[in-house]
């Protein structure tokens, strides 16, 4: 009889694209999962996992979080593998040096990064590919938001095409901070990404519902783009980008899918988003057509809301960079959550947390102590909304079952990138033969505890995660000396 490295003994297995949901045994060895039985199997390590889910590790598209801490983070809260992929970084090989020698808890990757590399070109930056220095440092300069002419976006294009030769899965385009930019820029970015057999990753500029001067309108530039091009459009937060306006939008993507376009979404199941002060769509000017206030946005790390269009324009001009909190919808409020949940059980939709880097509110930050201490802060979405999603939508609303909520977490987004990115397919299942990224959770206790007050409160219920083989959290306890996590490149 073989004998495994490791076994999961008795855990109710979930493998969303076999549709296997039964008792089962998983061996692995190697970091790879060598066998899923209905057999007891042999083990040096055997844990016991009666009366847990056994998943595929959650792989989240759109996180922001990426350094040690924000790992860490959100292990607890299921995560496997975390991708930078809306803001993307660039030069991508930067991002992929720096987390290398750091070591990481979690899978990662990058999606090479429109915004920057155009930061780059029209503000003469020296970009190392590091969101916070690089992006929203310069979030709030009005000089790279404007359009440009054809021989700009051809380099522009040249340095994003260079990218994705040093490993890039995709590129991601933040054309929502540059709603002036022109359509045509967009569609040369999204013929680079068809080219290259690669996804973009879209924060879509306004709709025409909130801005009816708007070269064009946000969900029809995304749709267009994947019908003149070819290329796969994913459409990032749905839900936070399309507010209100949600069935418009997630009908109009149901219609190109049907005449054979493909385009993906992604939701999080939370009414506030976030993102720099200094946004341009968050002038004061502009706020109405949000149906937002000053007061409607709160600073992290600060008490309360700001509260007047003075303030903001101040916050604005010193500090744009700073983390701010966009109250866009109340999520307690049925009639309002029922807007996010609509996003989050369209067809296929993923589930992404747009995890927000975590910040210190005072002296310097140590991402490698644990547990995170009071200074510690960051969006609740970073910390839980994978808790989140199996509580509110499975338990608590039924509008999605266990194993199709799994799959909204793993397969799913394994899929969105997989098309271009071989190392993909053996991630998000439970299979022998796939990575051993595993998530065990208890389908009766899982939940989120972080709030809009206290942002990192990890969730609960999470009581093993592995990473290939390896536990970064075992019996709901954090590993702090675990750092397997491993690259994925195109």
């Amino acid at each position: 009889m073989t004998t495994y490295d490791l076994v999961l003994a008795r855990g109710r297995v979930i493998d969303p694209e076999t549709g296997l949901d039964a008792v089962r045994d998983v061996g692995v060895n190697g970091g790879v999962i060598q066998a899923v039985s209905d057999q007891s199997l042999d083990g040096v390590t055997t844990v016991d996992a009666t009366g847990l889910v056994v998943s595929p590790g959650f792989i989240d598209l759109h996180s922001h979080s990426l350094d040690v801490a924000g790992h860490r983070l959100q292990a607890l809260d299921g995560v496997t593998t975390v991708l930078e992929l809306e803001a993307g970084a660039y030069p991508v090989a930067a991002a992929y040096r720096s987390a290398e020698t750091e070591g990481r808890p979690l899978n990662y990757g990058f999606a090479t990064s429109w915004a920057v590399a155009r930061m780059a070109v029209l503000l003469g930056l020296d970009t190392n590919g590091d969101l916070r220095t690089d992006f929203l440092a310069n979030i709030g300069r009005e000089e790279w938001q404007r359009a440009a002419p054809r021989h700009t976006v051809d380099r522009i294009v040249g340095m994003l095409e260079r990218d994705l030769g040093d490993g890039a899965l995709g590129i991601g385009i933040l054309v929502g901070y540059a709603p002036r930019v022109d359509p045509s820029e967009y569609l040369a970015v999204a013929a680079l990404a068809a080219r290259a057999g690669l996804p973009t990753y879209t924060h879509a500029r306004e709709l025409v519902e909130m801005d009816p001067t708007t070269p064009v309108d946000g969900a029809e530039e995304i749709v267009r783009a994947a019908a003149e091009t070819g290329a796969h459009m994913h459409y990032c937060h749905v839900n936070s980008t399309s507010i209100r306006h949600v069935d418009r939008v997630l009908a109009l993507v149901e219609k190109v899918r049907a005449e054979g376009s493909r385009v993906t979404t992604e939701a999080y199941p939370y009414g506030a988003g976030m993102t720099g002060v200094g946004a341009a769509f968050l002038a004061p000017e502009l706020l109405h057509r949000r149906g937002l206030t000053p007061h409607s946005i709160g600073l992290l790390g600060a008490e309360g809301r700001i509260p007047d269009a003075e303030t903001l324009r101040r916050v604005r001009e010193s500090a744009p960079g700073s983390a701010a909190f966009v109250h866009l919808l109340d999520e307690d409020d049925p009639a309002q959550f029922d807007f996010i949940q609509r996003a989050l059980t369209f067809t296929d939709a993923a589930v992404a947390t747009d995890a927000i880097p975590l910040l210190w509110r005072s002296g310097a930050p140590d991402p490698l102590s644990w547990p995170l201490g009071p200074d510690a802060v960051t969006h609740p979405r970073t910390a839980g909304t994978y808790g989140r999603t199996l509580r509110r939508l499975v338990r608590e609303n039924g509008v999605l079952s266990l194993p199709e909520a799994v799959r909204r977490c793993t397969l799913i987004p394994a899929d969105v990138v997989g098309s271009g990115v071989p190392a993909m397919r053996r991630k998000g299942r439970v299979q022998a033969g796939c990575d051993a990224d595993l998530t065990v959770f208890d389908p009766e206790t899982v939940s989120d505890r972080a709030t809009y007050t206290e942002t990192v409160r990890h969730s609960s219920g999470f009581v093993h995660v592995l990473v290939g083989g390896q536990f970064v959290v075992r019996d709901e306890h954090l590993l702090p000396t675990a750092l397997p996590g491993r690259a994925v490149r195109a």
